[in-house]
């Protein structure tokens, strides 16, 4: 079974297809590499594509100490699994907790990333609703190591931002509910404390933002409420981002709607390769409304 071992020693499982420029996906927390096989099936005939199951997540090792799990440990295991594979540089994918990772790995190792897509990134980003989020996090680790995962699955799996997906496609909602069921209750919880209720709220980390000029794409659900915000500030403040909205979508965008996701990520990266995605030209960021003074 393959695996990358991380600096810690937690063993990430993985599975790749395909052949050319890596591109790396990263899941959600609902999710794991399973929730990207569309993705993983187009992008494969085009690209070495890679996935991994993150920490927490079997057939990827399970540690017993939610201090084994953090952000910063996130993105670095991206790191781990492009090691592994001698891979220098990637285009690097991710959804929600995957997009946290996906965003710190650019702040982390800027080097290392071909290019960052962000996608439904900003749960508990506000600083308003920081404590509200990690109180719901805390009871989501109770709940999965009083009731267990099944119980845990139909509850979480029915949030307000995926109702969307049931609505849409009930079929691959049922699939995607009964999949999160298989997870791992401890591996769960334990990325609940942290990892989820412990990174820092993205209006922290503006500075960083700034200073980042590895090429971006923000994508969102414009039913996804708690990313639409946090999609604005990352796209106004990092200078080599742009920002899409996906129409009628909650959360599971990768999932929800394979074919628009699998377009803008593939025009996205298509650019990149060709040297032509821009930074942003500081005329358009003056502290003039139309260009005329007035």
């Amino acid at each position: 079974m393959p695996h990358a071992t991380t600096d810690d020693g937690v063993k990430l499982y993985f599975e790749e297809t395909g052949s050319g420029t890596p591109v790396i996906f990263v899941h959600e927390f609902a999710g794991d590499m399973r929730s990207w096989e569309p993705q993983m099936r187009h992008f494969g005939q085009r690209y070495r594509a890679i996935c991994y199951n993150a920490r927490g997540y079997p057939p990827s090792d399970v540690p017993a100490q939610s201090s084994s799990y953090s952000q910063a440990r996130a993105a670095d295991d991206i790191l781990a699994v492009l090691d592994h594979l001698g891979i220098e540089k990637a285009h690097v994918v991710g959804l929600s907790m995957g997009g946290f990772a996906t965003l710190h790995f650019g702040f982390r190792h800027p080097t290392r990333a071909l290019s960052l897509t962000v996608s439904g990134c900003g749960y508990g980003a506000e600083l308003d609703q920081q404590e509200k989020f990690k109180g719901e996090a805390q009871a989501s680790a109770r709940m999965l190591m009083e009731g267990g995962m099944e119980k845990f699955a139909h509850h979480y799996g029915y949030g307000p931002t995926r109702v969307q997906y049931q609505n849409k496609d009930p079929r691959g909602f049922a699939e995607f509910v009964t999949m999160l069921a298989e997870h791992s209750a401890l591996g769960s919880a334990n990325t609940q404390l942290g990892v989820q209720g412990s990174r820092p709220s993205l209006y922290t980390l503006v500075d960083q933002m700034r200073a980042l000029t590895v090429p971006t794409l923000v994508l969102t659900g414009d039913e996804d409420w708690p990313c639409l915000q946090p999609a604005l500030l990352m796209k106004q403040n990092i200078p080599s981002a742009a920002l899409s909205v996906m129409p009628n979508c909650g959360h599971t965008i990768n999932i929800e709607d394979p074919d628009e996701f699998n377009r803008l990520v593939g025009a996205f990266v298509v650019q990149v390769d060709c040297g032509r995605w821009p930074m942003r030209d500081p005329r358009a960021v003056s502290g003039s409304i139309t260009g005329m003074k007035s």
